[in-house]
């Protein structure tokens, strides 16, 4: 890189630069620091150079200032305090917690991942000594203790994002999981378990006669019958039920113990509802004890508190089970909605935002469902059906 050198630490680009402080070159317009971390050397754009009469870009002076930052975000880290995959990992974690604010699920799920699987497998390695090849090596352990080809790449996923989070750091000089090939399912099941209209039928006729019963029954309806998950169920409040538009809006979710909000950006939505939906909502409404704006739909009858989520899938399988059903998960009456849908003819991409999928791919999986727009069936009948172009006398 060609172009005039500073010193990073103060604004006199004639002094002479101290080791340690970083330098700041120009190049195409733009400032540039380098520094170094340990043997080796680092170079970052810091950002646009201010042109005379423009208060766009940066000056010398906050220039020199942003590059004192990224130094001082990217300390080099001595052989003495080498730090294992465990150790940047809970700070990697902390950082997703307290700094980037992701969801207390997504959180828990990352520290199961280190806890129980990463940390234990590379023991008191140092992390910058991790290869790809030791990856490869995890890899295969994992798949020969039983673990998914998805899960695995979560595992891979969530490390990932540890090397990278080492690198802005100076803890690791590379990331090797860039490097290693994803293992690719040979195994996935084609199938989507979902209830039949019959079905589902049997199961809101099968609910049991107690204090639970009356939310179970308006519960499994709504579920099958707008697709909500069942963390957004748990966190329907009336104000949320929209009789007049004929919506229900989804705007909170309660999973693990705590209020957050839905699982992606597109599910912030408004899910239409069925007249059965609104009929049977309404006559819900009118038996509760807790009907106020911001009391919960389908909160425990008693209590008013949020429905424990491990009891509702507990006496959904059990209600499966008396009226002899096959196993199925909660989930599953999320995707019942889903293909039914796709089978009335609802479009793929409106369904997309109904179900507040991030990316249509994920709806793809009811497009077998839908109505055949070739009217194939149609040809089929012609071709071999009573009278065809095959039947011969």
């Amino acid at each position: 890189m060609a172009g005039r050198t500073t010193n990073a630490s103060a604004p006199a680009s004639k002094d002479r630069r101290s080791y340690g402080t970083g330098s700041l070159i120009t190049y195409r317009g733009a400032w540039y620091g380098k520094w170094r971390i340990g043997n080796r050397q680092v170079k970052r754009k810091v950002g646009p150079i201010r042109q005379p009469g423009s208060r766009e870009g940066l000056s010398r002076k906050q220039a020199e200032a942003k590059l004192r930052r990224l130094m001082e975000q990217t300390q080099f880290v001595a052989p003495a305090a080498r730090l294992t995959f465990e150790d940047v990992g809970n700070r990697y974690v902390d950082h997703l917690e307290h700094v980037m604010e992701r969801k207390r699920s997504t959180v828990q799920d990352y520290r199961i991942i280190l806890n129980r699987h990463l940390a234990p497998h590379f023991g008191v390695k140092a992390i910058e000594r991790i290869t790809p090849d030791d990856l490869t090596a995890y890899i295969a352990v994992k798949a020969a203790a039983g673990l998914s080809t998805k899960t695995i790449s979560n595992h891979l996923t969530f490390a990932h994002g540890v090397f990278a989070f080492a690198i802005k750091r100076g803890f690791a000089p590379t990331n090797p999981v860039a490097y290693v090939d994803r293992p690719r399912s040979q195994h996935v099941d084609p199938d989507i378990r979902f209830l039949s209209r019959r079905e589902l039928q049997s199961l809101l006729a099968a609910v049991p006669d107690d204090v639970l019963g009356p939310t179970d029954h308006a519960l499994y309806l709504t579920a099958a019958m707008t697709g909500l998950r069942q963390g957004e169920l748990a966190a329907v409040r009336w104000r949320d039920v929209d009789f007049e538009a004929g919506v229900v809006r989804v705007r909170r979710t309660f999973t693990r113990g705590r209020w957050g909000t839905p699982k992606s950006r597109r599910s912030a939505r408004a899910v239409p509802m069925a007249a059965r939906v609104a009929d049977e909502l309404r006559e819900h409404h009118a038996r509760s004890a807790f009907t106020g704006d911001d009391d919960l739909v389908f909160a425990h009858p008693q209590t008013g508190k949020p429905y424990d989520a491990s009891k509702m899938r507990q006496r959904f399988k059990a209600t499966l089970a008396a009226v002899g059903l096959r196993p199925l998960r909660f989930h599953d009456l999320r995707h019942t909605y889903g293909t039914l849908m796709a089978a009335a003819g609802a479009p793929l991409r409106l369904l997309q935002g109904w179900m507040g999928h991030r990316d249509y791919k994920t709806t793809e999986v009811y497009a077998d469902f839908a109505p055949d727009p070739s009217q194939g069936a149609e040809f089929a009948e012609r071709a071999f059906g009573s009278g065809g172009a095959t039947d011969r006398s």
